[in-house]
């Protein structure tokens, strides 16, 4: 092993046997094998990489995974790796040591970093004489008053709720309802905040229910719902007619500040100017365990790395594994913030691979063309769609749209693209025919919850993606010819705008 010299302060806290913590040895002797990268190994070949990954061996892993999210119970009464979490320093000791103990053919490193944590314990919201179904609190809202039920009148916000102007004088000890749209979910609690309101609730201007997160704390949010359209219509009726609603609001939460931890594994070979990078991320939410939301991507590239190791690499191979994903990618973000132009410029490609194996499964690939994307997405693209066409396999396309840790790359100049199997999206009729499965589900039914465990795992969809996985490292590993070159700049206007999605929930 060599650990990079500019590891970062914090180092997670290590296992040995599971439920033992200690702290990792860092710059000191190591117990891992410090045999060199023979160079008489033999040069990656996809066919032989693949052909080494095996369904049981992910399982194992899985299985391994799951003992450590139940270090997690004592905190959250089940198991679960969210990031400050025991299951979480548990998972960061899995990936590091097995890394560790591979010998010279990484160099690791952890980067510690500032991240937002919160955690909702109960919340309710009363609107005249109704509890709407669809009221959600959002992720990182603050707590109302003292933790306790706040009462008021529902005020209407004008316009779409950007600008301190839109909310009215009398909003002072009132709940703000306002239109999802144009700006942040965050700003709008900001705002509603600074004009005195108790409470807010942002309703839906599309179909369907919504939740969300207020990302960045500020200390004028307010407790914050996410409501439907379908629910909020009677209360608009009601206000635009003059008439008054009486609202209570009540959320018991927690946001707060801590460091955690990416784990970054570099091979000791192959030209360090030109690398192929890949992550997932090694948090849950706190809902769950996370097996499948990412334990099956970030496993998925654990198995790969040691499977790697038997051969050798003309480009250099760089493995990620974020942390903080769930709170809004901050832990990939915080990387590529912190990236100068030489090293971004050293990245050729960034692919993401999280969530690989729900059990109401499509092969999705991301559509990242290079129209809309820094140039060479859509050649990344291409070679996820000629494997599965290569196989016989069939695939669908799903936006790129900023839900995963790919989106601070683009959002850099940094080609990317990436693979999944669906999470709270509905399968279709027409995606039951391709891919089987339960059409009007949920891809993953236990997207976000207790039940992702290692019963919602599909083998056959996640041993088909890591062979997937596999040759994309060995692809670009062997070979960058045919790919397009790196543009000069390294951050692109046309990429930079803000997405409705920035990690799991919407943002705006």
């Amino acid at each position: 092993m060599r650990v990079d010299s500019r590891t970062l302060p914090l180092v997670p806290l290590l296992l040995g046997p599971v439920g033992a913590l200690q702290l990792p040895l860092l710059g000191g002797s190591s117990s891992a094998s410090q045999a060199p990268i023979a160079a008489d190994k033999p040069l990656i070949s996809s066919p032989l990489l693949q052909e080494q990954v095996k369904a049981e061996n992910l399982m194992q892993r899985a299985r391994q995974l799951y003992k450590i999210a139940e270090l997690g119970e004592g905190e959250y009464n089940h198991p679960t790796r969210v990031i400050g979490s025991k299951g979480h320093l548990g998972t960061l000791d899995y990936i590091y040591s097995t890394l560790t103990n591979l010998g010279d053919y990484y160099t690791v490193s952890n980067q510690s970093f500032p991240a937002v944590t919160g955690n909702v314990f109960e919340s309710r919201l009363v609107l005249g004489h109704t509890v709407p179904e669809s009221a959600t609190a959002m992720s990182l809202t603050p707590p109302t008053k003292h933790k306790e039920p706040v009462y008021g009148q529902l005020v209407a916000v004008a316009n779409l709720g950007c600008d301190a102007s839109d909310y009215p004088s009398d909003l002072d000890g009132a709940i703000a309802f306002i239109s999802r749209g144009q700006c942040p979910f965050g700003t709008k609690s900001e705002l509603a905040g600074k004009a005195g309101a108790v409470a807010a609730v942002i309703y839906n201007n599309e179909k369907g229910d919504m939740s969300g997160t207020l990302g960045t704390p500020s200390p004028d949010h307010v407790a914050t719902f996410g409501l439907s359209d379908t629910d909020a219509a009677p209360f608009l009726e009601q206000l635009h007619k003059g008439e008054k609603v009486d609202g209570i609001a009540y959320v018991d939460a927690i946001v707060e500040s801590i460091s955690t931890t990416n784990i970054i594994a570099q091979t000791t070979g192959g030209d360090p100017d030109n690398c192929v990078m890949l992550g997932g991320h090694s948090d849950s939410v706190g809902e769950g365990p996370g097996i499948n939301d990412d334990g099956s991507g970030s496993l998925t590239l654990l198995e790969l790395a040691t499977l790697l190791t038997e051969f050798r690499v003309n480009n250099c191979v760089r493995f990620a594994w974020w942390a903080a994903e769930e709170e809004g990618l901050l832990g990939s973000d915080y990387y590529v913030s912190v990236l100068t132009a030489a090293e971004n410029k050293k990245i050729r490609l960034f692919m993401d691979y999280d969530m690989l194996a729900s059990p109401n499964f499509a092969y999705q690939v991301y559509n990242a063309t290079n129209a809309l994307n820094p140039v060479g997405s859509e050649e990344l693209r291409d070679l996820y769609v000629e494997f599965y066409e290569a196989h016989d396999l069939n695939y669908t396309f799903i936006p790129f749209d900023g839900r995963s840790d790919y989106d601070a790359f683009i959002r850099n100049g940094i080609p990317g693209g990436g693979i999944a199997t669906g999470a709270e999206g509905v399968k279709t009729v027409t995606e039951q025919g391709m891919f089987g499965g339960v059409a009007g589900e949920w891809y993953d039914p236990c997207y976000h919850q207790l039940c992702d465990t290692v019963a919602n795992l599909n083998l056959t969809a996640w041993e088909w993606n890591t062979k997937l996985v596999a040759h994309s490292i060995a692809t670009y590993a062997k070979s960058f010819d045919g790919f397009p070159k790196r543009v000069e700049e390294t951050s692109i206007s046309s990429f930079a705008e803000e997405p409705k999605y920035h990690g799991p929930f919407l943002r705006q």
